[in-house]
């Protein structure tokens, strides 16, 4: 398809302003680069509604598909190199007929080699149009990661040194000035790095100096995992590459740096947010991932089932009002509060957030970073924030007094106010606000409702298994249903002997017997009789009763049910919550 026909087309289905179009058929001549990857560079229009135009330009279906459903002896039919130059893909084989992906159909040069390798090996040839992310996505099933990384470290050519003497060699390159040849190698160490992370949905990214060697770590599910490992020597070439993207100072390692950068990878805007930290043997850097595909999710995708997500559409459905969630560092909070966020955004309402740092952006949301080291904290934001007219206001935490009270005010002053604290369990909220110093005859009104939460790994639909679980576990489980409300109990349809899951691990999830994570929750919404128990007392236990008395399902409970459904493991459910 010539850059005129594309454009032409693109044009005609609006997705193209024509004065854009005419630029960019300039661009492309002026440069010698197709119009459909400066598109596709600069995400002007989103690559499957290209794909689209070109399979109905060429009357080629346009097929989404998964890197990892692609099985190994069909990818071995196509030679590596031939997938990397013609951009096409083997996606399978049935019946004599093999079915590839191609980014650019009409190259003359793409279909002689399917057609070759197609007569060679007596097949049909079946052919869809595909996204170049989707592609890339195939391409690094065979220059995987690990293959990656050693031949950029054969590249540079270098002998691994010992103790001190690697220490004062990563000085001395430092010093001397790099040539194109000696930076590429550690370019492309980092690049890998980085789209190795977003390919495993690893959500942050360590890399650390020991002794003799430096590790890479990627967090996949909560754990770390060691990924990869390289000579000392180049440790301190990777980090100033690291720090240069991030536009921190390469010559300061003594003290940490915050820093962030953005960048498309895989045909989708990732944020990486990078925190350097000095050792004695060199600094280490830790990256968040921050891929919106991952972390921002809705409501419904959360975990939030039944009884606690209709509560939470009751809450958020009010005028005004605190929304409080709760639990330790690394318990989902952030993302549960972005959900929310997400569907308050109306274009009828001011809303703001306080966040510290941002990690997604999202638009139609006013977000605004906090910077302690010139006074401007989550107190004299919230002040402030209070003059910009706003419907809902998001706090990305509550620390101190005086922000918990200015959050009180806030919500009793006629807005939607979100926001977390750190306790163990939503009981746990009223007795530390309280302790923090807010009056408690305002507590009834301000507060709409406290959530606590915990992640789990989600077991592997593929391999997981079910079997009876173990007579203590059996005796669990049972006590914890019949605490549960009655109207709970009833859409539990399973009876004793309980049967549980687990996964052995296989190939889909990397034989790790997991795929991503899963909230569990416990929530109660503040009601007259609470509000009667507040006045009297702040006794955590007698809050707790009045909230079971209201039919509230505890961190536990809710792991049960999840358990029971197949969704986690009963034994992480078992260490990630206390009996209450």
């Amino acid at each position: 398809m010539e850059n005129k026909q594309l454009v032409d087309i693109l044009v005609k289905k609006n997705l193209l302003a024509q004065g854009l179009a005419e630029k960019l058929i300039a661009e492309s001549a002026q440069i010698g680069k197709p119009v459909e990857d400066i598109i596709y560079g600069r995400r002007l229009i989103e690559e499957a509604a290209v794909a689209q135009v070109k399979s109905e330009a060429f009357g080629i279906p346009y097929k989404k598909i998964k890197a990892e459903d692609i099985p190994d002896e069909v990818l071995a039919l196509v030679p590596a190199e031939t997938v990397q130059t013609y951009k096409v893909a083997p996606l399978s084989l049935a019946d004599n007929m093999l079915v590839v992906g191609m980014v650019q159909p009409q190259d003359v040069r793409a279909q002689e080699a399917l057609r070759f390798i197609a007569q060679r090996s007596r097949f049909t040839l079946g052919v869809y149009v595909v996204t170049p992310s989707d592609f890339e996505m195939v391409l690094r099933r065979y220059f995987p990661y690990e293959s990656e990384i050693k031949a950029a470290l054969k590249t540079l050519n270098i002998q691994s040194g010992s103790g001190m003497y690697a220490f004062q060699h990563i000085t001395e390159l430092e010093d001397k000035s790099k040539t194109v040849e000696e930076e590429a190698p550690i370019i492309k160490i980092v690049s890998s790095t980085l789209r190795a992370a977003v390919e495993r949905n690893s959500s942050d990214v360590h890399i650390e100096p020991q002794r003799m060697r430096a590790r890479v770590r990627f967090r996949l599910d909560g754990d770390l995992q060691e990924v990869a490992s390289f000579p000392i020597e180049i440790h301190q070439a990777i980090i100033s590459r690291i720090k240069v993207l991030a536009n921190l100072k390469i010559d300061e390692t003594r003290v940490p740096q915050d820093g962030r950068f953005r960048t498309i990878i895989y045909g989708r805007d990732i944020d990486f947010r990078i925190s350097t930290f000095p050792t004695p043997v060199g600094e280490k850097v830790a990256i968040r991932v921050l891929d919106p595909s991952v972390g921002l999710k809705g409501v419904e995708h959360l975990g939030l089932e039944g009884r606690n997500a209709e509560m939470v559409e009751r809450a958020i459905a009010k005028p005004f009002g605190m929304v409080l969630v709760t639990g330790p560092t690394g318990s989902g909070k952030t993302t549960t509060l972005y959900a929310l966020l997400q569907k308050l955004n109306d274009e009828a309402d001011n809303v703001l957030s306080l966040e510290d740092p941002v990690e997604y952006f999202i638009d139609g949301i006013n977000q605004s970073q906090m910077n302690p080291e010139i006074g401007y904290t989550f107190a004299s934001g919230l002040r402030q924030t209070l003059r910009q007219d706003p419907d809902v206001i998001m706090v990305g935490e509550i620390r101190d007094r005086e922000t918990a009270d200015l959050a009180v005010q806030a919500a009793l002053t006629g807005h939607i106010v979100l926001s977390t604290l750190h306790t163990n369990t939503a009981v746990g909220v009223i007795p530390r606000l309280l302790d923090m110093g807010v009056e408690p005859f305002l507590l009834p009104s301000a507060l709409n409702l406290l959530v606590a939460q915990r992640l789990l790994r989600r077991l592997c639909d593929n391999c997981k298994e079910e079997y009876e679980a173990l007579p203590e576990l059996q005796e669990l489980i049972r006590a914890e249903i019949e605490k549960m409300p009655e109207a709970v109990r009833g859409d539990i349809p399973v009876k004793p002997p309980y049967k549980v899951f687990r996964s052995a691990g296989c190939k889909k999830c990397k034989q790790k017997g997991y795929t991503g994570r899963v909230a569990i929750f416990e929530a109660f919404a503040m009601s007259r009789e609470i509000a009667d128990v507040i006045s009297k007392t702040i006794s955590e236990g007698a809050i707790l009763d009045e909230a079971r008395r209201q039919g509230m399902i505890s961190l536990r409970q809710d792991g049960i049910i999840k358990a029971l459904r197949g969704l986690v493991a009963i034994e992480e459910v078992v260490r990630e919550s206390s009996e209450t």
